[in-house]
């Protein structure tokens, strides 16, 4: 029984390490789609550069509208553009101050979404944290048209397996990713 029991952690060890390894090639290689318009720009804040990131593709045109989900309650536009060192966008910006995790800004960001029918959006947010935004997304709300728009941090290491803070940030991540797939395509309430 005791030999059954070590065989079984073994299996599912080597079955979250294959699938860690392959969700780390993925968080590196995402193809980056520079030129498809989108009904709006969805940004998750919480990470370097999303927010300048988000700007500049809304400057250049990618889409009409910007929606900055999980700003703290008492910052503004012009709060966050000078912070940043961003410009000011012209075109609109729209601040959610509600959600405070991935889970909220999905719903959030939904509920935005059908008042302004919108059928596409450009989701901007760190590299690590695409998989699991987008099954949060694509929950809410199974027809949305979602480009995913990484963004890469210069703290996470290409090459995790030699830097303990970059393993142990994607590791993390990759469980949480694995939990919300789980539950979501079990469809388990959790």
């Amino acid at each position: 029984m005791k030999k059954f029991i070590f065989f079984g952690f073994v299996i599912i060890f080597f079955a979250w390490l294959g699938g860690f390894c392959l969700f780390a090639y993925k968080i590196n290689h995402y193809p980056l789609n520079k030129n498809q318009k989108t009904d709006a720009i969805v940004v998750l804040t919480g990470g370097r550069n999303r927010i300048s990131e988000a700007v500049e593709l809304l400057n250049v045109g990618l889409a009409d509208k910007l929606f900055i989900s999980g700003v703290e309650k008492n910052t503004s536009l012009q709060d966050i553009c000078k912070s940043q060192d961003i410009p000011l966008p012209q075109k609109k910006v729209l601040l959610e101050k509600k959600s405070t995790n991935t889970i909220e800004n999905a719903i959030e960001t939904q509920s935005w979404i059908k008042k302004n029918n919108i059928s596409s959006i450009r989701l901007v947010t760190s590299n690590y944290h695409l998989p699991r935004s987008i099954q949060e997304f694509q929950y809410q709300n199974p027809s949305l048209t979602i480009i995913p728009h990484p963004v890469f941090s210069d703290f996470v290491a290409k090459k995790w397996w030699k830097k303990g803070r970059s393993f142990c940030l994607i590791a993390m991540e990759y469980n949480k990713f694995l939990y919300v797939w789980l539950f979501r395509h079990l469809n388990i309430q959790g």
